[in-house]
């Protein structure tokens, strides 16, 4: 039996190696070019939906054939949105907000199975950062580790040794909840 097609709408590598954790290898990676901006009054969760659904029907309409994924990350401290780290700079400042704190790490799903039906989940998993010192701030900066990762930090890296503890998925927090892919994979019918 063959699998069905199945695309992948984001270019994140870490979100491509755990669908292959799970045996899952896209047939194609079309990533959607939105703008990813929160909108006035838009809260954490609901910007993780929003920018999910807006991927998956983005690429959904290049990929009409098939099942099409895609996903949104966002870390947050209180109402407060992390930005995607794009500079050391914004690495310091996003370890200095989380430092000694817990924050959420909500990551929006949206799947689109071939005979249209569309699917939803926002998975939230919290995380709690140990008091960070100077040394510590500077020291994970100058690593680059946290460059192009959301709220500045990568948990499958050297930021492990930083996180007290973690409740929900891990895998949410690295950029995508695999037991909810895989339950809304199953509901559309894809062959896991």
């Amino acid at each position: 039996m063959t699998k069905p097609y199945f695309v992948l709408a984001s270019s994140s590598p870490r979100r491509k190696a755990l669908l292959a954790d799970m045996g899952l290898t896209p047939d194609k990676i079309d990533a959607a070019d939105i703008d990813e901006t929160p909108q006035r009054h838009e809260l954490p969760r609901q910007l993780a939906q929003r920018l999910a659904l807006e991927k998956m029907r983005v690429v959904a309409a290049r990929e009409p054939e098939g099942y099409v994924l895609a996903a949104d990350t966002v870390v947050a401290c209180g109402r407060r949105i992390l930005p995607k780290a794009e500079t050391v700079d914004e690495v310091r400042n996003c370890l200095r907000l989380l430092s000694g704190r817990r924050h959420h790490v909500y990551t929006g799903v949206a799947l689109r199975a071939p005979q249209g039906k569309i699917l939803q989940r926002l998975c939230d998993s919290v995380v709690i950062f140990q008091r960070l010192t100077d040394a510590d701030i500077e020291a994970y900066a100058a690593s680059g580790e946290g460059i192009g990762k959301a709220g500045g930090y990568a948990i499958q890296g050297r930021a492990a040794m930083h996180i007290r503890s973690i409740e929900g998925s891990y895998s949410n927090i690295v950029g995508l909840p695999l037991f909810d892919v895989a339950q809304m994979l199953r509901t559309c019918g894809y062959p896991l």
